[in-house]
């Protein structure tokens, strides 16, 4: 417990000192942004002032995470009036806790079961233990309507009064907390779905609507979807409401707070009030944040194509990003189809904390076990078990005296002493270097697997793009993962740990809308029809971004979902005159193959609305003049021996200087460790650019 009390008085301390550089150099006009970015331990808190970016870290409050929010905005001294930009975790961690809202699911008669049934697809197919995970909703809370609409859109029965009364007066007596609708084709016709949905709204509980969540084909992800949405809306109101009054009522004088906007999973920020109506577009809202941040970053720097890497304590996620970060329609959060778009990231659970084991086979084992916050890491003070961040802290790659700036030394002799009885009780052999060594190798590989998933098994050659490393651990094992997939360069931006907070700050505003309409394209496809169905979404965007109240010019960006007749899937194409064509190319490149000759069916329309937001320019890079001054030399263990390792302090590092590895880069929310034959410098944007021996280099844009 005191080494608790020390590491949370040496981030009080920091955070103080950042608040008071801040709210010295306030003026009475305020910062017209702030984001902050909830997470497990931490809640970061960025907004932009006189060019420059400043930060402010504050303890989460799980309990109630619109206490820390409230009190990062607080300690940023900003006066007047502000706009917050939130990227929240209250959804996913709902959904991964199963503490969401008790849901009534309402659908058509002899469809109660659809979203126990799913697909016939096996997550583990050779595993005759395996069981699915439960529905949110059981059995009891499931009620049929006596209704029918066909695939082309006609109704064949509609609802009687009585029924709509039967089932308002059997939904009522359930005891639900929301409601849930999904029948059958109402993406094609939703005249049923609306009747129902008037006579619930009388119970006055919130209410999901398929066909205005997710008018799409597919039943089972429709229900999964809608369902979601529903278990998590009473929670995120109640959230969403405490968070608005507690920012209105933060006692900083002269200051109010005029809107909240909320981050989505798709890389665009809304408003509270969509936010509160459709949750289920919230539920990977701080990974997003940390993908737009990082593309953001490196394009600065004048990368298009890099692989983001961002490593916390439990998990890593990564993605790919060509050009602007681009959301997929396919994810699952905690075993559920989500079908509303998220950017497509892939998590594995390697983190810092990710605990070390010998399996029965003798093997050593890292993750997905995890330490977590308590009792954490050995060299935290309070663990037992070696992790990750342990093994890094005996190769010397993490240096004890300068985690966290130096305000809180790590336990190094404590991490020795129980690392070694740990290995005598599992009976190991191996020293404390060798078994370090290897947690490092076997969690390194854990996160170049889910590299290659988001690359080379997608059709991406990792060559062809940098790799962005950011959160706490990514800067540490960034080098190693680049090495091994041939990827050339790595960036680590300037304050990688509240990257995922700048990321929600620069976002635009966003809003997805999609329909189903299948047909078939025939050989020479007239475009015609398909502008008007468009133009029908386009409409619907612009009326609600007007009754929300944005100004700015609305763009738009058409896509469609294609597949060849018989297909199963479909492929996201940009739409053009040219996109059945375009579609054949994707094809073959994601697949190997494609069939020109085949006929192409049209799916699903999509519409991205966005109104772009000011970039502010900010200076990321240290005011110092002088050359990069090493620390000192230090003992670091990499392939299998102890190397004399230069150390910096990322603040002293001169912009545009190169300097070779080996090296320790430390600052006060990352370390980064540079391997031999590799150079690095700190870019005019502030990014620590680190490149490999080889030649090959990744395109690059002018800086910008």
């Amino acid at each position: 417990m005191a080494a608790e009390r020390v590491l949370k008085s040496a981030i009080l301390r920091a955070s103080v000192r950042s608040t008071m550089s801040a709210s010295r150099k306030h003026t009475s006009k305020a910062p017209s942004r702030i984001a902050v970015d909830t997470g497990g331990t931490f809640t970061d808190c960025v907004w932009i002032e006189r060019g420059r970016l400043r930060m402010v870290k504050v303890f989460s409050t799980p309990e109630d995470p619109s206490q820390s929010i409230a009190e990062a905005v607080s300690r940023s001294g900003c006066a007047g009036e502000i706009v917050l930009l939130h990227g929240t975790t209250v959804g996913t961690n709902s959904l991964l806790e199963r503490k969401g809202a008790r849901v009534a699911l309402v659908t058509t008669a002899g469809f109660e079961d659809i979203i126990e049934i799913g697909r016939q697809a096996r997550p583990r197919l050779y595993d005759l233990t395996f069981q699915r995970v439960p529905p949110l909703v059981e059995r009891a809370m499931r009620f049929g309507v006596p209704e029918r609409v066909s695939c082309e859109g006609e109704v064949l029965q509609r609802p009687s009064a009585q029924d709509l009364r039967l089932l308002a007066r059997d939904v009522h007596a359930s005891g639900a907390d929301s409601i849930a609708v999904s029948t059958l084709f109402a993406f094609a016709n939703p005249e049923n779905e609306r009747a129902i949905g008037r006579v619930l709204e009388e119970l006055g509980l919130p209410l999901s609507l398929s066909h205005l969540i997710l008018p799409e084909f597919r039943e089972y992800e429709r229900a999964s979807t809608v369902v979601v949405n529903a278990y998590l809306q009473p929670i995120m109101q109640s959230y969403l409401q405490r968070l608005d009054t507690r920012l209105r009522q933060r006692g900083q004088p002269g200051a109010k707070a005029s809107r909240v906007f909320v981050m989505q999973s798709s890389g665009g920020i809304t408003s509270l009030e969509s936010a509160a109506r459709q949750p289920v577009r919230t539920v990977l809202s701080g990974p997003a944040g940390g993908v737009v941040g990082a593309a953001a970053m490196a394009r600065r720097s004048g990368f298009e194509r890099v692989i983001t890497f961002d490593m916390g304590g439990t998990s890593t996620d990564v993605a790919l990003v060509s050009g602007e970060p681009k959301p997929s329609n396919e994810a699952e959060v905690a075993g559920l189809p989500v079908r509303v778009p998220m950017l497509d990231i892939h998590t594995v659970g390697a983190g810092g904390g990710s605990l070390a084991r010998f399996d029965a086979g003798g093997a050593l084992r890292v993750g997905p076990e995890s330490a977590g916050a308590d009792p954490g890491p050995i060299c935290y003070g309070r663990g037992t078990r070696p992790t990750v961040t342990d093994a890094n802290l005996l190769l010397g790659r993490l240096q004890a005296d300068l985690f966290l700036g130096g305000e809180f030394t790590l336990d190094f002799e404590r991490t020795q002493a129980l690392t070694r009885e740990w290995l005598k009780a599992q009976g190991s052999r191996l020293s404390l270097e060798q078994f370090a060594e290897g947690v490092i190798r076997v969690v390194n590989a854990n996160m170049e697997r889910a590299l290659r998933v988001v690359s080379i098994e997608r059709g991406h050659d990792p060559r062809n793009f940098a790799l962005v490393a950011f959160g706490g651990a990514g800067g540490l094992h960034a080098c190693e993962l680049a090495q091994a997939l041939g990827i050339p360069q790595v960036i680590v931006p300037a304050m990688p740990g509240a990257l995922s907070a700048y990321g929600i700050l620069v976002s635009d505003v966003v809003k997805d809308y999609s329909r189903t309409v299948v047909r078939n394209m025939g050989p020479k496809p007239s475009t015609a029809p398909i502008r008007k169905q468009f133009a029908v979404l386009e409409q619907r965007a612009k009326r609600e971004f007007r009754d929300e109240g944005w100004g700015g010019k609305l763009h738009f960006e058409r896509s469609a979902d294609l597949r060849y007749r018989g297909q199963g899937f479909e492929l996201n194409i940009a739409f053009s005159p040219d996109f059945v064509n375009e579609f054949h190319r994707q094809h073959h490149f994601r697949y190997g193959y494609s069939h020109p000759d085949r006929e192409v069916e049209l799916v699903t329309l999509r519409v991205r609305a966005r109104i772009k937001t000011r970039r502010e320019s900010a200076r990321l890079v240290s005011k110092a003049n002088e050359s990069a001054r090493k620390m000192e030399k230090r003992p670091v263990w990499f392939s299998g021996r102890s190397v004399a390792t230069a150390l910096y302090e990322r603040t002293s590092l001169r912009s545009g200087q190169r300097l070779r590895g080996p090296a320790i880069i430390a600052e006060y929310s990352a370390t980064t460790f540079v391997p031999s034959g590799s150079t690095f410098l700190v870019d005019p944007a502030g990014n620590l650019l680190i490149e490999s021996a080889e030649k090959r280099k990744v395109p690059r844009k002018a800086p910008g």
